[in-house]
Order: C-alpha cells, then structure tokens, then sequence
C-alpha cells in the first residue's frame, strides 16, 4: 500500500512538473511571437504584420512597455501600416500608461499626415489630458513640436 500511495505522489509531483515546465515553455513563445509583432511593427514590415492579423492577433495587445503597435507604426512614422493596422480594426484611442495615444505619438514626432488619419478616429482629442495632465497643446510644447501642432490644427480645422 505504501508502494502504491509513493508512486502515485510521484507521478502526480512528474505531471505537475511537466505541466508547469510546458507553460513555461508557452509563456516563452508567446514573449517571442508579442516582441516579433512589434518588431514588425517598429519597421513597418507589412508583410509581417498580415501574417499575424491574417493568425487573429489581438492587434490591440500591448507590449511591455505598455505601447499598442498603432502607437508603434505611428511613432516610427510607417503610413501604410497605420493604414493596415486602423483598417484590421486597430483602437486609435488606447492610451499608453503614461496616458499618451498613437496620435500623441505622431505629433511629437512630425507625422502630420499620420496624425490626420489618428485624428478621425474620434477620440475626444480636444479636451484630452495624460495623466501627466499634459493638454495636447502642453504636450507639444513640452515636445518642440508646437508648431507641428498648428500645422496640424490649420489642416484638419
């Protein structure tokens, strides 16, 4: 009876062994497929991102640093992606933890024709602060970006 009761222990402790080991395994594949989705999306390899919405990636995951891809191809300045990622159904009104949107990003970065598309996305822009509590305005100005800024306002108002 001891026999039995010891080997039944420790298969069950090898099976949760095993189990734990596998979703370790998975937690890695799952780091590597999130980094290798931004990492398209820093370069703005569409080719790369349609595999992944063609897979049903949640295109609104965030990464580590608590970025959005849309936030990510809007900072780094990748038009056609921002087009593909807001067509797929990407949310243009998911801020960051520092309380900053994909369009934020594309200001402060002179983006002007991609902020425009961001834009229409209709995110309460104007009375918008981060939880800096930065206006858009401030924020631009905290940035040296104001006169992006205008250029902005004149082209969209």
């Amino acid at each position: 009876m001891k026999n039995i009761i010891y080997i039944t222990f420790s298969l069950l402790l090898l099976m949760v062994s095993n189990f734990a080991m596998a979703l370790d395994s998975h937690k890695k594949d799952a780091e590597q497929l999130i980094q290798l989705f931004f990492d398209a999306a820093r370069i703005g390899n569409n080719e790369v991102l349609n595999e992944f919405i063609y897979a049903g990636f949640p295109l609104n995951e965030p990464n580590a640093q608590s970025y959005t891809a849309l936030m990510v191809v809007a900072y780094y300045g990748h038009e056609s992606s921002v087009d593909l990622l807001l067509k797929e159904g990407a949310n243009a009104c998911i801020e960051d933890k520092r309380g900053n949107t994909a369009f934020m990003g594309a200001l402060i970065k002179g983006e002007v024709k991609i902020a425009k598309k961001l834009y229409k996305a209709d995110c309460s822009y104007g009375d918008h602060r981060n939880k800096s509590g930065l206006s858009l305005t401030e924020f631009a100005i905290l940035f040296g970006q104001q006169k992006v800024l205008e250029t902005f306002n004149k082209s969209v108002l």
